[in-house]
């Protein structure tokens, strides 16, 4: 009874956490509800595998025309960390097996953790020389920064790895400009696109990366299913050895049921994207809009709300106020958001990628993020701005150094 409840609860609340996982899809429940009905290996020879293998290739299929890739550039994963892990370690191993000199990663500091651990261990027990390319006060990679990094560093550089779309503050980063640059300096260019797929338009051979990595849960797929989207031009060594699946680059059976649901959720993400991303930007401008009504010292961090930012983010520090106190109070009010980056919940530290951005600690502290999906409504925007003034009052009471009136 109590889970019934808590399901009626959550279901009459507002959802604005999309940045950390989406609602399953429709289309990709009903994908997975008939996949569920396969019987066999997708390696096996016989007709149940032929038939399963045959539903695995037409997702990948689908899959890479959607993200603008041949079908064998597609590698399926269990979602955005292993696509960044095989992505990082795939693509650094083999260049230092083709020049051990090349012991350089690039990366900035907004990046999420899935590939700034990856660097630190690749630092830690690889040998590798990391590299941190600035940004700007917006989360932006410049294309100058990674120009200048590209000729101090030379031959030396194995690769670089810059987001898509930043996971936090919503900013888009110039990934054509900065392919063009890394593949005139003959270096690889991975993108983490787990943010901005099903947001705006993510293709690899227009882009000019090497690599993308993907997400399902994100744009309304199942959660552990995902993949790397990786060029023919490039080479990578896999991470799981066994029988040679997936360009022999991620070996075990495949998970058939996600894969199908993957591809069903980004057919419907990337069907009307134009169309789905103004309804987005327009239900996170009237957010954004009643938040700085209501709040008029809040600051809105990242690029400004536009072609710079991806539609469905909007992420505000309101001064004298504890980020993880005004959570909670607006999860009591029936809002779900985020302070930041989900697979860093829990941790009581101001987020590195504000941080970078140049935003004082105790203000990036202060921060919340809101986030909009597929099957977001008005009807959310309206209740989290009706909850907002209580929660930031009683939020400023809480703080310890707060002086009552």
């Amino acid at each position: 009874m109590s889970k019934q409840l808590d399901a009626r609860s959550a279901a009459s609340g507002a959802y604005l956490d999309h940045a950390a996982s989406s609602a399953l899809r429709p289309e990709a429940i009903a994908a997975m509800t008939d996949a569920f009905g396969l019987v066999g290996n997708a390696a096996s020879v016989h007709a149940h595998g032929r038939a399963a293998r045959r539903a695995l290739e037409e997702s990948r299929e689908s899959v890479a025309d959607r993200l603008g890739a041949l079908p064998s550039e597609v590698v399926f994963t269990a979602g955005g960390t292993e696509s960044d892990n095989l992505g990082l370690k795939g693509l650094y191993w083999a260049r230092r097996a083709q020049r051990p000199s090349r012991d350089v990663v690039m990366t900035s500091a907004v990046e999420h953790h899935a590939v700034l651990d990856v660097v630190d261990w690749l630092v830690k027990s690889q040998g590798a020389q990391a590299v941190t390319l600035p940004v700007d006060r917006s989360g932006a990679v410049r294309p100058d920064a990674l120009a200048a990094a590209l000729a101090q560093w030379g031959e030396r550089v194995a690769l670089v790895s810059v987001m898509w779309g930043n996971n936090e503050v919503g900013t888009i980063n110039p990934v054509a400009e900065l392919a063009e640059l890394a593949n005139a300096a003959d270096v690889p260019l991975h993108v983490d696109a787990c943010q901005a797929v099903g947001q705006i338009p993510v293709g690899l051979a227009e882009s000019g990366a090497a690599a993308l990595s993907v997400a399902a849960h994100k744009f309304g797929g199942p959660v552990g299913a995902g993949a790397l989207v990786l060029s023919r031009r490039h080479d990578a060594v896999a991470l799981l050895h066994g029988g040679g699946h997936e360009r022999g680059l991620r070996s075990g059976t495949s998970d058939l049921v996600a894969i199908r649901g993957m591809a069903a959720a980004l057919d419907a993400a990337t069907e009307d994207l134009a169309g789905s991303a103004a309804r987005l930007a327009r239900l996170r401008g009237r957010l954004a809009e009643g938040v700085l009504r209501l709040a008029p010292d809040a600051l809105l961090n990242g690029a400004p709300l536009g072609a710079g930012r991806l539609p469905g983010n909007a992420h505000f520090s309101f001064p004298g106020c504890e980020g993880d106190s005004l959570l909670m109070l607006l999860d009591a009010a029936g809002v779900a958001c985020s302070t930041g980056s989900a697979c860093t919940a829990g941790v009581a530290s101001a987020s590195h990628v504000l941080l970078a951005m140049g935003v004082q600690q105790e203000v990036a502290r202060a921060s919340l993020r809101f986030s909009f999906g597929w099957n977001s409504a008005e009807e959310e925007v309206d209740l989290a701005l009706r909850a907002l003034p209580d929660a930031i009052a009683r939020a400023r009471a809480a703080r310890p150094d707060s002086v009552p009136v």
